[in-house]
């Protein structure tokens, strides 16, 4: 099992080392793809940065953030004026040994229809192409993962709905594109994904915190299984504790923790995991330490207190 974790490096956010540098859209509107272009070129060399921690720390999992580029809907990557090198440094991030992914928002409804479906693909199509820009394999090595979303209160039409809308995407998307169960019984846990999978190939991300909280008729052991079986490479699942449970009972039911407060269970089998936890890399460096993996003596140099 290898561990990873989402987007933002606490240890080096105190440096000021951020990917998720952005602005307003007033600001956008007076200042432009120029502006933009300098927070992007910011952000990538922040990325690098924290995929380089990564790799020093023997952390081989890491989701990017999908605000690396700043208003990217409003313009074409290319037409940035520091284009040439913002590709170099993807390219470095992309040559990195550490597995990466992306999340993109939950307003990405691709059984949606009108506006709402054209802006998803746009979005996830930025999403393909940054990974492009990396170089990063042609495949769910490297998962764009996103939620099915609503229902329109008719599941198995919804899903029909999103297998005709996958065909409209590009082959390198349809590639790398993942879908997650949900945690509310009025969308999809593991079981209804497995229709979309069948239609599409495409490969069920099991969430174990929102399987807890939407289970549908499977055990934990019955939908990691289900889903795991959906993956033609190594897959990639989601953890995270319950805030609500171990750290704040006033918390909502879907909140996640800050820690991780029970050991993972893999089942016996090999995998990746992103923790989805409030403290990131020091709740991955904390696991490890609590339950002895550490896979590299002497490279994970910074532990929190317990």
């Amino acid at each position: 099992m290898n561990l990873g974790y989402a987007c933002i490096n606490l240890t080096l956010a105190e440096d000021g080392i951020t990917t998720n540098r952005g602005m307003i859209k007033k600001t956008f509107g007076e200042k432009g793809i120029a502006y933009a272009s300098e927070l992007a070129l910011s952000n990538v060399q922040a990325l690098l940065k924290i995929l380089e921690w990564n790799v020093v720390n023997d952390v081989r999992v890491f989701r990017v953030t999908s605000e690396l580029f700043p208003w990217a809907s409003e313009y074409k990557l290319r037409e940035m004026p520091h284009y040439r090198e913002i590709k170099d440094v993807l390219e470095a991030c992309g040559k990195m040994p550490v597995r990466i992914s992306s999340h993109p928002g939950p307003f990405n409804k691709l059984a949606g229809s009108g506006a709402t479906l054209d802006n998803t693909i746009k979005d996830l199509e930025i999403h393909s192409e940054i990974f492009d820009l990396m170089n990063l394999p042609v495949s769910h090595l490297a998962k764009i993962n996103i939620h099915v979303g609503g229902a329109y209160g008719d599941k198995e039409e919804t899903l029909k709905r999103f297998a005709q809308n996958f065909k409209k995407l590009s082959k390198n998307l349809q590639a790398r594109l993942t879908i997650e169960n949900d945690d509310k019984p009025g969308l999809f846990n593991v079981k209804e994904l497995t229709m979309l999978h069948e239609t599409t190939g495409i490969p069920i991300v099991f969430d174990y915190f929102h399987h807890k909280l939407h289970p549908g008729t499977q055990s934990e052991e019955e939908a990691f299984h289900t889903a795991y079986k959906t993956w033609s490479v190594k897959p990639t699942f989601h953890y995270s504790s319950s805030r609500k449970e171990y750290e704040n009972p006033e918390a909502k039911k879907e909140a996640h923790s800050d820690w991780v407060h029970e050991e993972i269970n893999t089942y016996g089998n090999d995998l990746d995991i992103v923790l989805e936890t409030k403290m990131k890399e020091l709740s991955l460096l904390k696991y490890r330490k609590d339950y002895g993996l550490l896979s590299k003596p002497g490279a994970t140099k910074i532990f929190p207190a317990a």
